[in-house]
């Protein structure tokens, strides 16, 4: 079984569906690694996992706050942008966070890399001629629930 799902989206609403798609099959606990240039669609995709999810309240970027809650949905949605961090060692309570009864979206993940937990659902967004491909790399044992119910092109 291929262990990558791929997707294009043409518009920032494709983007949306696809992420709130996905978010129906998240489960507490799940970690979503958020990797792609600066306006690869990333808040666009965090978006759309809070649409999938039940949230109503408006979603943008936590560059300057690190990490966003939101409430009110199926799940917790926990929306981390740890670009700012200057050191890894900064407590900042990761385990509550990615061990709890929520959806974690990372995004700069790599900054962060030695506290993050072993099994991690991995999104890619880059940039196309007109379009954006998507890659979607989840655990082997998640690969169904994750990638099966979304239609890749």
């Amino acid at each position: 079984m291929e262990k990558v799902c791929l997707f294009k989206s043409c518009s920032p609403e494709e983007t949306r569906t696809l992420a709130r798609n996905l978010a129906r099959c998240f489960q507490p606990g799940d970690v979503v690694l958020l990797e792609g240039d600066l306006g690869a669609g990333k808040t666009t995709f965090a978006q759309g996992v809070a649409i999938g999810l039940g949230i109503e309240e408006p979603v943008d970027s936590p560059t300057f706050t690190l990490i966003k809650e939101y409430h009110g949905g199926r799940l917790p949605l926990y929306h981390m942008d740890v670009y700012r961090i200057q050191s890894p060692e900064e407590e900042l309570g990761w385990d509550e966070y990615f061990y709890g009864e929520g959806v974690t979206l990372v995004e700069w993940a790599s900054r962060i890399s030695p506290w993050l937990p072993e099994k991690l659902i991995q999104v890619e967004l880059s940039h196309g001629e007109n379009c954006r491909q998507i890659r979607i790399e989840p655990p082997l044992e998640a690969m169904e629930r994750i990638c099966g119910g979304l239609n890749p092109r």
